[in-house]
């Protein structure tokens, strides 16, 4: 009874992708494997995970005791990106073959459609190998958001619109902090720089989503360190080039790899202003 119940709540966290489906619907058959994952999903967390996973020199329990408080695990980053295809429809379709083993929350086009393609609470794989802060399993606790946009072209004003709409709703429902809205390029600096130079992220610190520096710039303390700074904010200096790069490219819609003066001025505006 309780198990039934259990895939009862899932299946209801799925219903978005159910009423979204058609008679015409190209992904009809990819949502049966869609259900399918979810109904494997109920099967694992609805048993004990315990049994049989101790040796016998350890002494067994009785029975089993479940916790009566738990929930779901959520959210608390915001990963943006740039699809780096030509298209929805070739995004869609990337999110709908097994081999490919990628995936995002939402996709949204360039006329400001939105596709939920997961459920929030879900672990998509979108963030790949990265690293911000001393976080390393990006994934676990993230929403990917996929802009169609190839990487070479601005983002479309509806496009944007959307994401806003999106964004405010995910940061109320699940408390994200302002801090907490980034690109896969910040995460993963050696490897992407989605959503690339060109997206607006003053427009979306402006509106709550990220942080922004000040208009007006004091000057750097004399002690002040640059890539400590870096290191604060989040970035792995793994790679300090590659940090700087992402750095730049975030705040400065700037693809050079060096820091400059103004550089070292923001960053220090950054780090006096949050932290």
């Amino acid at each position: 009874m309780k198990k039934s119940i259990f895939i009862g709540i899932l299946a209801f966290l799925s219903l978005p992708f159910i009423f979204t489906a058609c008679f015409r619907n190209p992904y009809k058959a990819t949502n049966k494997k869609h259900a399918h994952q979810i109904d494997s999903l109920t099967d694992i967390a609805g048993l004990p995970n315990n049994g049989g996973i101790f040796s016998d020199s350890v002494k067994q329990p009785p029975y089993w005791v479940g916790t009566t408080n738990f929930g779901l695990r959520k959210p608390n980053f915001v990963i943006i990106h740039h699809t780096a295809q030509n298209s929805c429809e070739e995004t869609l379709r990337t999110f709908t073959i097994p081999r490919t083993a990628v995936s995002a929350h939402y996709v949204i086009c360039k006329d400001g459609t939105i596709h939920q393609m997961l459920n929030d609470y879900m672990r998509a794989q979108h963030a790949g190998i990265s690293k911000w802060g001393n976080l390393i399993d990006i994934n676990s606790s993230s929403i990917g958001i996929e802009l169609d946009n190839n990487g070479y072209e601005p983002f479309d004003s509806l496009q944007i619109n959307s994401l806003l709409v999106l964004l405010n709703r995910l940061k109320q429902k699940y408390t994200i902090p302002t801090a907490n809205f980034i690109g896969h390029g910040d995460i993963a600096p050696t490897r992407k720089n989605d959503p690339n130079f060109r997206f607006p992220w003053k427009l979306l610190a402006t509106n709550g989503y990220g942080l922004w520096f000040d208009d007006t710039l004091a000057t750097a303390p004399a002690n002040f360190n640059p890539y400590i700074a870096l290191r604060i904010i989040g970035y792995d200096l793994k790679d300090s080039t590659a940090a700087v790069r992402s750095f730049k490219r975030h705040f400065l819609q700037d693809t050079t790899k060096r820091l400059n003066a103004v550089d070292t001025l923001v960053l220090s505006n950054l780090q006096r202003k949050y932290f």
